[in-house]
C-alpha cells in the first residue's frame, strides 16, 4: 500500500471518528458515482482516498460486535447495520435467542429439612436491548457456541434451584444471570417428588385445610350473597316503587295536560262547529232571503200579470156583460127599493102591533113580579119568625113532587117479572110499599141534611 493510500485512510479515520459520522458517510458513499454492489451484505467503493469498506447486516435476533480502529470501546448494534474495515476491524456476532433449560435438581432439602426431587423449565436469553448487560454477554460468551452458554446458564440455574428450594427465590437467583448478561424469560417448575411422602401427607391436610376454609367460605359466600341478594331485592324493590311512582306522578301529569289539552281542544271545536253552525245558519238565512226576494219578485210579476188580465177581463166583461148588466141591475133596484118600501110600511105596522102587545105583556109580567116578589118577602119575614114550620111547609109542598118522581120509573115500565122463593110476599103491594117507604123516610133525610124534625115541627105545628 502506498504512501497515499495510508494518508487517505488516516484521514477518513480521523473523519469517521464518532458513529454519527460513519452512519452520515454511508449516504455520501452510496450516492457516489463510484459506488457499486458486491453481494447483498457488502458494498465495495473505489475512489481516490480509499480502496474498500465493508457494510454489514444482522437481524433481530443477532447482535454484532466491532472492535479494532476508531473504537475506543466495542461497538455493540442488536438487529441492525454498521461499516466494518477490512484489516483494521474485527466483526463477531453473539445470538439473542431464548433458550429453554431443564433443570434437574434430584433429593434438595428444603427449609424444613425434607428431601424433594424438583425439575424446572427456565427460559433465559442474552438481553440486546440493555447495552450493559449485551457487553457483560460478550464480556462472558462471545466466541462461544450457543450450547457453550447454555451449559453455562443450566450449571448456574441448577445451582440456585436447589437454594431457592431452600431459602432464597427466583429473583435472588435470577441475579447472577443479570450480571452475566442473561436474563430469565420466564421460570416454572415442572415437576416436585418426594419419596417420604412428606408432600402427600402435607398435600392431605393442606387439602383438608383447603376443603375447610372453602365450606367455611362457601358458607360465607352463602351468606354474603343472601345478605347482598335481599339488600339488592330491597334497593331493586325501592328503585321499582320510586320508578312506579314517578311513572304514576308521569302519567297522572299526562293525564291532567290531556284533559286540559282535550278540554281546549274541544272548546276549540265546539267553537268551530258553532261557528260553522252560525255561519250556515246565517248563509242560510241569507239563501232563504235571496229566495223570497226572488219570490216576492215572481209574485210581483204574477200580480202584475194577473191584474193586467183582470184589467182585461174587466174590459172584456165591461163591454160584454157590465153594461147589459147595469141596465138589469138599475131595473132590478127599481123594483127592489119598491119592494122594500112596501116591506118597511108593513114592518113598521107589524112592529108597531108588537110594541103594543109588548108593552103590554110587560106590564102583566112586572105586576105578576111585584106580586111573587111581595108573597117572597112575605114568605121570608114568615121563615124568620116561623123557620121550622116554613121548612116543613116547604117539605110538605114537594114531597108529592119527590113521590111522583119516585114512581116516574115505573110508569115508564111495559111489564114487571117478580121471582121469589116463596118465603117473600110478591104483588104490586109490595113495589107501592118500596115507594111509600122511600117516602116514610124522606122526614130522616131532611133531619140529616138541615137538623130540624119534621115530625116534632108537625106536632107542633097541630097544636098551634
Amino acid at each position: 500500500m502506498g504512501k497515499g493510500s495510508q494518508r487517505s485512510i488516516i484521514d477518513l479515520l480521523g473523519y469517521l471518528s464518532t458513529e454519527e459520522r460513519r452512519r452520515s458517510r454511508l449516504s455520501h458513499v452510496i450516492s457516489s458515482p463510484y459506488c457499486c454492489a458486491q453481494g447483498t451484505e457488502n458494498f465495495r467503493c473505489v475512489g481516490q482516498n480509499f480502496e474498500m469498506v465493508f457494510f454489514e447486516t444482522c437481524g433481530p435476533n443477532e447482535a454484532m460486535v466491532v472492535s479494532g480502529v476508531c473504537h475506543r470501546k466495542s461497538a455493540l448494534v442488536s438487529g441492525g447495520r454498521i461499516f466494518v474495515w477490512p484489516f483494521i476491524q474485527k466483526l463477531q456476532k453473539i445470538s439473542l435467542n431464548t433458550m429453554t433449560l431443564n433443570v434437574e435438581s434430584p433429593r434438595v432439602y428444603t427449609r424444613h429439612g425434607v428431601p424433594i426431587s424438583v425439575t424446572g423449565i427456565a427460559q433465559v436469553k442474552i438481553q440486546g436491548q440493555n447495552q450493559e448487560m449485551l457487553y457483560a454477554a460478550c464480556q462472558q460468551f462471545l466466541g462461544k457456541t450457543q450450547e457453550q452458554v447454555r451449559a453455562v446458564a443450566l450449571e448456574t440455574l441448577e445451582g440456585h434451584q436447589r437454594a431457592i428450594m431452600g431459602t432464597m427465590t427466583v429473583e435472588v437467583a435470577s441475579s447472577d444471570l443479570v450480571n452475566m448478561g442473561v436474563s430469565v424469560v420466564s421460570y416454572t417448575i415442572k415437576d416436585i417428588r418426594d419419596d417420604e411422602g412428606y408432600l402427600l401427607a402435607l398435600g392431605m391436610a393442606r387439602t383438608a385445610q383447603v376443603k375447610r376454609d372453602a365450606r367455611i367460605g362457601e358458607a360465607e359466600a352463602k351468606r354474603d350473597s343472601g345478605i347482598k341478594e335481599a339488600l339488592a331485592e330491597e334497593a331493586r324493590q325501592r328503585a321499582k316503587y320510586e320508578n312506579d311512582t314517578e311513572i304514576a306522578k308521569a302519567k297522572r301529569d299526562y293525564e291532567l295536560k290531556k284533559a286540559a289539552y282535550d278540554i281546549e281542544v274541544q272548546t276549540k271545536k265546539a267553537e268551530s262547529e258553532l261557528a260553522y253552525a252560525l255561519q250556515a245558519s246565517i248563509t242560510k238565512q241569507k239563501i232563504k232571503e235571496e229566495e223570497m226576494q226572488i219570490r216576492v219578485v215572481e209574485r210581483a210579476q204574477q200580480i202584475n200579470v194577473q191584474e193586467q188580465e183582470i184589467s182585461r177581463k174587466d174590459r172584456e166583461l165591461e163591454a160584454t156583460i157590465k153594461r147589459p148588466a147595469e141596465a138589469d141591475k138599475y131595473k132590478m133596484e127599481k123594483l127592489a127599493e119598491a119592494n122594500r118600501n112596501r116591506v118597511i110600511l108593513e114592518a113598521e105596522a107589524s112592529a108597531e102591533a108588537i110594541r103594543v102587545k109588548g108593552e103590554a105583556e110587560a106590564f102583566a109580567i112586572e105586576a105578576k113580579a111585584k106580586a111573587e116578589a111581595e108573597q117572597m118577602a112575605k114568605k121570608a119575614d114568615a121563615w124568620k119568625e116561623y123557620r121550622e114550620a116554613a121548612v116543613v111547609d116547604m117539605v110538605l109542598a114537594t114531597m108529592p113532587k119527590i113521590a111522583a118522581e119516585v114512581a116516574a120509573p115505573l110508569s115508564q115500565c111495559k111489564k114487571i117479572v117478580m121471582v121469589s122463593n116463596g118465603k117473600c110476599e110478591l104483588g104490586a103491594s109490595k113495589i107501592t110499599g118500596e115507594i111509600l117507604e122511600i117516602v116514610a123516610n124522606l122526614p130522616k133525610s131532611v133531619e140529616a141534611l138541615t137538623g130540624i124534625d119534621i115530625s116534632k115541627a108537625m106536632k107542633l105545628t097541630n097544636r098551634v
